[in-house]
């Protein structure tokens, strides 16, 4: 059996904003982003840019990450994704 991997990723919105969340899919969760399925935040700010991404053997340490990144400044956000 594979082992599912946890991921904590940022999007770039298409109005310059960033979305943070966790996925075991990376590549479906993206798509329900862009199609306007994801979380509630990303409707009608598609289509989004996948930023960063890291990944992790457990849901809980990527949901611990994920929290972390959420009480980050945009300035911490950017030097993270390389100011990209």
């Amino acid at each position: 059996m594979m082992a599912v991997k946890n991921y904590v990723y940022i999007v770039r919105c298409r109005d310059g904003s960033f979305y943070t969340g966790w996925t075991t899919d990376i590549e479906h969760r993206l798509a329900m982003h862009d199609s306007g399925k994801g979380a509630k935040y990303t409707r009608g700010r598609g289509p989004v840019e996948l930023v960063h991404l890291e990944e992790f053997d457990t849901k809980n340490d990527a949901l611990s990450r994920e929290s972390a990144i959420k009480k980050m400044s945009r300035e911490k956000k950017l030097e993270l994704i390389g100011g990209k």
